[in-house]
């Protein structure tokens, strides 16, 4: 018989042992990897996960579009409210030159020359720039051609300022009206 088959009172003598010790490992199998059931809940629960992340990203996104077209929607609607405030200066200068009941044309003059430096300061104020092109190249981006005359400046040279352009941060508000020199024939 082999030291296993041998009952353990004989090994020990006469002792009787009472609580076999069992070592881990033998006579007992266990199971180190989840059932079935078990990986399946927990991936359920893991792609619960994922789609409220998803769902909470997507509503994040939306938020953040609404917002931004909100911002846009006011900027339209509010943009000019710099420039208005400093028209209505002039618009109160203007009114409070009618209201006087008797003028001279020294002190209409006058007036009228100090409304029309409050709007040039309004105008500077908000990046709104004048274009007298005389005796400048033609440029299409800025100016408008109404006609062409017989010049002696070169050809498609601005001979004559009919209306002032206007940019606006170098934008053309509005392209100046002028007459271009005809080319030399």
């Amino acid at each position: 018989m082999s030291n296993q088959e041998i009952p353990q009172e004989t090994l020990l003598g006469n002792e009787a042992i009472s609580d076999p010790v069992v070592e881990p490992g033998v006579g007992e199998h266990t199971d180190t990897l989840p059932s079935i059931e078990e990986q399946f809940r927990a991936l359920e629960l893991k792609a619960a996960e994922h789609h409220d992340a998803w769902l909470r990203a997507k509503a994040e996104g939306e938020n953040i579009r609404r917002r931004a077209q909100e911002d846009i929607s006011k900027a339209h609607k509010f943009a000019v409210e710099r420039f208005a405030g400093e028209l209505l200066a002039v618009k109160d200068s203007l009114e409070a030159a009618l209201a006087v009941p008797e003028q001279t044309v020294d002190s209409f003059k006058a007036g009228v020359e100090l409304t029309l430096k409050q709007l040039v300061a309004a105008f500077e104020k908000n990046a709104l720039v004048e274009v007298n092109p005389a005796g400048e190249k033609f440029d299409p981006h800025k100016h408008q051609a109404i006609g062409m005359i017989d010049s002696e400046q070169e050809a498609n040279t601005v001979v004559t300022v009919l209306q002032k352009g206007y940019l606006i941060a170098e934008r053309t508000l509005r392209p100046a009206l002028v007459m271009v020199a005809k080319p030399k024939s």
